[in-house]
């Protein structure tokens, strides 16, 4: 998100009245704002402590968020293909992420594949192409994926979100649980029998846990997403990470041999 350049002005009487400075500034990093652009100023006019309890409190947000994930779950269950469940998701108006993206991101790959990757949220590049993990990421992914005798041909990859959070800040509880319909979903209708979760946030968001990557990495987990199927799910580091930590790129290829070692022994 862009505004121009930000110049606050605001009267300086009773400091505990006022938002200062600081608050401001924090509140548009909060709401997704990164850059500045042009040269005239944008000038807020003063800010009291009114501001403040305008917000709605926690209880009505929780509340909001378990309406609007009811209502996905319910209008979820309309969709029996993943081109079907797209275009619910494109009309869905539950998720304020949806007001700051460019393109909701569905899955990417085999929607008949038994193997799926699932990361946590679109990138800038993948928000403007509309495709998942095509960014540097998403090139990154591709490369292990070849090294272990995989392309998008035989697997699935998809995100907890189907919107890129502004700014690429991590998404919130309630944008995630709001979102999880739409990624059970689609486990749903690929059915797969694998599932390699890419990042702690989601390898945790699918679980339903509250673990470290250190703790997740080299456990199998069972993921029931019907009566009488369960895939396993093995939980790696994002690409994203090993792009900002290639020391931890010898960790994720065990773990990626470690994934295609029980496919090969259960094919």
């Amino acid at each position: 998100m862009i505004l121009p350049n930000v110049f606050i002005t605001y009267k300086m009487t009773a400091m505990t009245d006022k938002l200062n400075i600081k608050e401001i500034l924090q509140f548009y990093l909060e709401s997704g704002v990164n850059e500045t652009c042009g040269s005239t100023p944008f000038c807020l006019s003063p800010l009291t402590s009114d501001f403040r309890q305008t917000r709605p409190a926690a209880s009505s947000l929780a509340l909001s968020a378990s309406s609007a994930m009811q209502n996905a779950d319910n209008i979820c269950a309309q969709a029996s293909s993943i081109e079907e469940l797209k275009k619910i998701v494109e009309n869905f108006d539950g998720c304020s992420l949806k007001n700051t993206a460019a393109n909701t991101v569905m899955g990417d790959g085999n929607p008949e594949a038994e193997i799926m990757f699932i990361g946590e949220a679109p990138g800038a590049e993948e928000d403007l192409s509309g495709r998942a993990f095509v960014g540097r990421s998403g090139r990154l992914l591709d490369k292990m994926m070849a090294a272990i005798g995989l392309d998008r041909s035989q697997v699935y990859i998809c995100n907890i979100l189907p919107w890129r959070p502004p700014g690429n800040r991590s998404p919130s509880d309630a944008e995630i649980a709001v979102c999880l319909p739409f990624l059970r979903k689609q486990i749903e209708i690929v059915a797969p029998r694998y599932i390699l979760a890419l990042g702690a946030v989601a390898a945790n968001s699918l679980l339903n846990i509250g673990d470290t990557m250190s703790k997740l990495r080299s456990h199998w987990f069972d993921y029931n997403f019907a009566a009488d199927k369960t895939a396993k799910v093995l939980a790696t580091y994002h690409p994203a990470y090993l792009l900002r930590t290639p020391s931890q790129k010898s960790k994720s290829w065990a773990d990626f041999l470690r994934f295609a070692k029980e496919i090969s022994q259960n094919n």
